[in-house]
């Protein structure tokens, strides 16, 4: 499974909800698992520049793909990108989904 996970700020916080509707198409792609859009609720005293975060798990590189292509991501792309200030992006790969986490 890959996990893909996008950290995004606003330019200007009167655009939030402009930038969570265009992100809000993304959860219309078939390819994920699970989408979630979601707001940085700034609990952590050095984490208050993101805004916004989407996560999604997929089955696979192919399928992170499909989604990537997906006419919506573009129209998504087409809204957010012009208002955002920050976007940071990472991937990464859970061999095992059923395996218990490692607590440190």
């Amino acid at each position: 499974m890959i996990r893909h996970i996008v950290f995004f700020s606003a330019r200007d916080r009167k655009d939030l909800e402009t930038i969570r509707q265009g992100l809000s198409l993304l959860t219309e792609i078939p390819h994920a698992l699970r989408l979630e859009i979601g707001e940085n609720v700034k609990t952590d005293q050095l984490g208050t520049d993101v805004d916004l975060i989407v996560y999604g798990e997929f089955a696979d590189e192919a399928a992170l793909a499909a989604y990537k292509a997906h006419a919506n991501y573009q129209r998504s792309i087409a809204i957010v990108r012009p208002l955002r200030e920050i976007r940071m992006a990472a991937d990464y790969r859970i061999e095992d989904a059923t395996r218990e986490p490692i607590r440190a």
